[in-house]
């Protein structure tokens, strides 16, 4: 029911509603409402007020107004600075807005109030049902949202008037001033309980939702915080453990891949590999086996590689002045580089270097290395005798690992280094493969450009790596793989070439390692000429540096102790450094003697002499062979007699002296072994010096395999068995003819006073030894 038309100052609402029994306050600072408030204040202190439909409005028209309002009692007004009012109001009685009276300079409308009429016609049972309804709404409310506080909840629930009670509630929800306009818009009494009802219900419904919203949310951040919580617990024992987190290892092998410098294939199956990884499910040791072979793969040169130098004289110049000698070595190596700038791609040659130890096959590999700017690595097969030390164990074993090829690369870190395979010779097989047939793939310029290492499983281009092997006896190194290698021998040093090595080399780097300052120490020539023919008994030159670092560090004695500031080594003084003599060389003898003819013969360690000595007695025809002499050896003795005995007429001896005297051949240094067939024409001379009673010149040598027919055989070691008889004091050595061109190679220093005679039969080895 409305009450007559009045007309009422009217302030304009922006998102605000009050309703009736609703105090509070709110700020004015548009000059209507200014004028509005002062016009209220005046007369009654009673005031229209009547929210805007949109806030954003400056100054609403009539249909931009809600149409019921409230008539509220200003109960205060403070002014703020910049003409700014702070009203206080109590909200009072619906009111229903008709029309604008006038709108300035402010607003006043012409209203009507609402009276609740309709309470009476609603039956006792109506009301107590709707009282219920909202009290038990209202109670869910405030037990579900907790919004309210429990001591104004209770005083409203308290209420027991239907009417003041809805006012109270409305009132006191916290609802957006949309929701309160809905509740001032239902003027009646039913009206207000079914939007309050409809109000409360949903927002039961959205406190549910919400809560529901918050648990799910709830579980899930306790659910992170739990596996952060554990994995960070995992990070720090694997910290402690020393093993990285998995992840972290994946995120930095794709990284790792993506740099990678390989062909699709490679990438491809690392890609897959990494997949697989981050698939395991907790299985340590599977994820161990996939993490390492990853890493393998991962730390190959697949197709990285350095730029080789194609700079011939700084090659040359580096190869000169880190070796003495070895001229087919340089040579060889010059004749690669020069087909490379060529060709642009000359093919690596696979090269094999086979001499006595000392004499500087591995050095030199490091210096071809420098010399053509490649990375040097080295493989030590000596003793290895399983197949897979070269191909790798396949990764499905238990501690697997790749190849020492694999590996080699792997600590190059490019795809054409220089690879030394030190003693190759020293390879044996067994039950477990032979290590010599996996070679031979390794060094087969045909297939190493696809050489598969079991571990890896993905061809390997061998093609541009320079392989250099060594080797002290060819005998060691099986046929098929010493056919895929180019063999170039390295002789033993004459006196005067380690002399030279001893001076532009060894002597300065052993006064480097023990602290020695130039000036300090000098060795005279004397002294190194003694050190190596009376203090070494090598080929090479590895005991001569031992000796000469012994000397500086009796030297370096001598300067700290005695306050020496230089010191120099003679001749005459070397034993006070070195110690007594230990070898002397078995000189040539100072007469011809009869059943004595010295030979010459090759050691691991160079040439040496063998003075062999033949004893004829009374007997039954019997052969002695004493010495340590191998089979060969013995052999040769056998066929040494066949031939004296097939020729005995020529030289007026008869076939009875056989039959009835025992020839004894001995040959010195019994704890030696010996072997080998060059010794055949010695023993065959020095037998037919005792049986005839000739005598074998003294300042005379000989070498050379003989035959039933007499004739003579070409032998191997040449040049190490000519130094050994340059030392002994030997004017002439009968060589076989067919080791002419082995002499046409030699260096004039070490043909130097020794007159080479080549000769091809027996007939000849007589005329030259035997006196007549």
């Amino acid at each position: 029911m409305k009450d007559p038309i009045s007309t009422l100052p009217a302030i304009a609402l922006r998102g605000t509603t009050i309703l009736p029994g609703m105090i509070m306050h709110f700020d004015v600072s548009r000059d209507r409402s200014v004028k509005a408030i002062e016009e209220a204040m005046l007369h009654d202190q009673r005031i229209f007020l009547i929210t805007q439909r949109d806030p954003e409005v400056e100054t609403p028209g009539l249909g931009e107004l809600y149409q019921i309002g409230i008539v509220a009692y200003i109960k205060q007004v403070v002014k703020l600075p910049d003409n700014l009012l702070r009203v206080l109001v109590e909200g009072t009685e619906r009111a229903e807005l008709l029309e604008f009276h006038q709108e300035f300079p402010y607003l006043k409308c012409n209203i009507a109030v609402i009276e609740q009429a309709e309470e009476d016609s609603l039956s006792f049972a109506a009301k107590e049902a709707m009282y219920r309804s909202i009290r038990q709404l209202f109670q869910q409310y405030c037990m579900e949202s907790g919004k309210i506080s429990k001591e104004l909840a209770s005083q409203i629930l308290k209420i027991e008037d239907l009417t003041e009670l809805i006012n109270q509630v409305s009132v006191n929800l916290p609802l957006a001033y949309q929701g309160r306009q809905k509740i001032l818009d239902a003027v009646t009494l039913e009206g207000q309980y079914t939007v309050l009802g409809a109000i409360l219900t949903s927002e039961i419904e959205v406190v549910h939702v919400s809560k529901e919203l918050q648990k799910k949310l709830q579980m899930r951040i306790d659910k992170n915080q739990r596996e952060y919580i554990l994995r960070e617990q995992m990070k720090l024992i694997r910290e402690e453990l020393g093993e990285d987190s998995l992840n972290g290892n994946i995120e930095e092998y794709r990284k790792k891949l993506d740099m990678l410098e390989a062909r699709d294939e490679v990438k491809e199956k690392i890609g897959k590999e990494i997949a697989r990884l981050k698939s395991m499910n907790n299985n340590i040791a599977e994820t161990a086996v996939i993490t390492g072979y990853i890493e393998t793969l991962l730390s190959l040169p697949w197709d990285k590689r350095t730029e080789d130098s194609d700079d011939l004289k700084r090659a040359w110049k580096i190869l000169e002045e880190g070796h003495y000698g070895l001229k087919d070595v340089k040579e060889r190596i010059m004749e690669f580089l020069s087909v490379r700038k060529l060709t642009s791609r000359g093919k690596s040659p696979i090269l094999c270097l086979v001499g006595p130890p000392g004499t500087g096959k591995t050095s030199i590999a490091r210096s071809v290395a420098e010399a053509l700017n490649k990375k040097y690595v080295r493989i030590c097969l000596g003793g290895v005798r399983d197949e897979a030390e070269i191909r790798g164990h396949r990764k499905t074993y238990v501690g697997a690992m790749p190849g020492r090829i694999t590996e080699a690369l792997k600590e190059a870190g490019v795809s054409n280094p220089l690879m030394l395979l030190d003693e190759i010779d020293k390879t044996s097989s067994d039950h477990k493969g032979d290590t010599a047939s996996a070679l031979l793939e390794v060094l087969d310029p045909e297939q190493n450009s696809r050489f598969k290492d079991h571990y890896v499983e993905i061809d390997q281009d061998l093609s541009e790596v320079l392989f250099i092997a060594t080797a002290n006896d060819l005998q060691g190194i099986p046929r098929p793989l010493m056919d895929r290698m180019e063999v170039i021998e390295i002789s033993g040093y004459t006196e005067n070439e380690k002399v030279h090595i001893a001076k532009n080399h060894l002597i300065s780097k052993q006064m480097e390692t023990n602290g020695l300052k130039k000036g300090q120490l000098t060795i005279q020539s004397a002294a190194l000429r003694k050190i190596i023919n009376n203090y070494t008994k090598e080929a090479g030159v590895r005991n001569l540096e031992r000796k000469i670092g012994q000397i500086c560090r009796k030297t370096a004695r001598e300067i700290l102790e005695d306050g020496k500031e230089k010191v120099t080594v003679t001749g005459k003084n070397l034993s006070s450094y070195l110690g007594k003599e230990r070898y002397n060389y078995l000189m040539a003898n100072k007469t011809a003697e009869v059943g004595i003819a010295r030979g010459l013969a090759w050691t691991q360690v160079g040439g040496d002499t063998l003075q062999i000595e033949v004893n004829v007695m009374p007997g039954k025809g019997e052969m002695l062979l004493t010495g340590q002499l191998g089979d060969v050896m013995k052999e040769s003795a056998q066929a040494g007699i066949s031939y004296i005995r097939s020729v005995a007429d020529e030289y007026q001896v008869s076939q009875e002296f056989f039959r009835e005297h025992d020839i004894h051949v001995h040959i010195p240094e019994g704890a030696v072994p010996k072997d080998g067939p060059s010794a055949g024409i010695t023993m065959a001379t020095a037998m037919l010096s005792a049986v005839t009673g000739q005598a074998v010149r003294a300042d005379l040598a000989m070498t050379g395999e003989i035959t039933l027919r007499g004739r003579v055989l070409a032998i191997g070691g040449l040049k190490e068995k000519l130094l050994a008889a340059k030392y002994a004091g030997i004017k002439q050595v009968l060589v076989p003819g067919e080791n002419k061109p082995d002499i046409e190679e030699m260096d004039g220093e070490i043909l130097e006073g020794l007159k080479i005679s080549f000769v091809n039969t027996m007939n000849e080895v007589c005329r030259e030894a035997l006196l007549r």
